[in-house]
């Protein structure tokens, strides 16, 4: 038999101690106290991530209301620009259409002048003119009115108009001149005179009528 080996009795009787392991779970005041910190961390979980969570929508609203008032910015800025174009394009054709206004008044002007000159008696104004100088001289003082041809016979009708509508006797002669335009006249007495130019009393008709056109 081998020397090197041999066979060594085992000790049965040998007792290994066990060890026993803490169980700090059995311990329900630990267990609620365990409980108690791992709510407490996720109350501060939610916590921080409600937090984080409000961040995150503040900082959205902000980016937001900076984007929005960025893009209303431009808005308005495009749409005073359009204003203002169109307002320069209204008061362009607003200029236009006063020009042409005040063109077509004037001629307006001109065929009312020029109406009202052809319906008016040619008579009429000498008998007005007859009427102010009759009012100026003294009693019985001649008058000479002198008017084209074609008008003697109805200005002398005019004169007896007169005539019989005033006590005082009216010393008016009425005579023919060829080289006056028909509605002309010339009505001298000692002391003065008075001339009447149709051409003048057109023109005065006409200023009349300019004063209502727009300046």
């Amino acid at each position: 038999m081998d020397a090197a080996f041999h066979i060594r009795p085992f000790a049965f009787d040998r007792i290994f101690p066990a060890v026993e392991t803490a169980r700090d779970s059995d311990d329900p005041a630990a267990l609620r106290a365990h409980i108690a910190v791992l709510e407490a961390e996720a109350a501060l979980a939610d916590v921080a991530r409600d937090a984080a969570l409000g961040a995150a929508r503040d900082a959205g609203f902000a980016a937001g209301l900076a984007a929005a008032r960025a893009d209303r910015q431009a808005a308005m800025l495009a749409a005073i620009d359009a204003l203002h174009a169109t307002i320069e394009d209204v008061d362009s054709r607003l200029e236009a259409i006063a020009d042409a206004t005040t063109r077509e008044a004037v001629v307006l002007v001109e065929v009312a002048a020029e109406l009202l000159a052809a319906r008016t008696p040619a008579t009429l104004a000498i008998d007005d003119a007859i009427g102010r100088v009759l009012r100026q001289v003294a009693r019985g003082q001649e008058i000479e009115v002198r008017v084209h041809p074609e008008l003697v016979d109805e200005v002398e009708r005019l004169v007896a108009v007169r005539q019989a509508g005033d006590r005082r006797r009216l010393a008016i002669g009425v005579t023919g001149d060829a080289t006056l335009p028909v509605g002309d006249s010339h009505i001298h007495w000692d002391r003065g005179g008075v001339l009447l130019d149709a051409a003048q009393r057109s023109e005065a008709v006409r200023a009349a009528l300019a004063l209502a056109l727009p300046g």
